[in-house]
């Protein structure tokens, strides 16, 4: 039919001629409340953004010297933020002399790792960054 009869038609109804497909021959229009459509559609968005989580990334940084029981405590905050569904960077940081022993950071933030493996995932191997090694732990449940 032509435009001008859908668009009364539309007028009769109290409803709005929508093009569908505008580049098809004829174009496709439909009959429809296009301010129920919009209000429906932002409806929709709003839920969706709400059941979004933001994942951030978290640090905890050591040094090469540290103790067992300092290591055990960056270990559970490690885990606790792994537990909320965030990625956790572990860095130690090498100062003065200790840059002549990075390997000595390598095998704490391996251990480090492997510890935290029951909950984490090792998505990066250690890597040197000026005077700082670090890795990227993510959540292995992937909340």
């Amino acid at each position: 039919m032509s435009a001008a009869q859908a668009l009364e038609i539309a007028d009769e109804q109290g409803l709005d001629l929508v093009k569908i497909s505008p580049q098809a021959n004829p174009p496709v229009c439909k009959l429809m409340d296009y301010g129920k459509y919009r209000f429906e559609q932002s409806k929709r968005e709003k839920e969706a953004r709400k059941n979004q989580h933001v994942v951030e990334i978290k640090e905890v940084r050591m040094s090469p010297g540290i103790d067992v029981g300092d290591f055990n405590t960056k270990l559970k905050n490690a885990q606790k933020f792994l537990a909320d569904g965030n990625r956790v960077k572990v860095s130690v940081r090498f100062r003065g002399r200790e840059m002549a022993h990075t390997e000595i950071g390598r095998d704490l933030l391996l251990r480090f790792a492997e510890q935290a493996g029951e909950a984490a995932v090792l998505e990066k191997e250690p890597k040197m960054e000026g005077r700082s090694m670090s890795i990227f732990l993510a959540p292995k449940g992937g909340k």
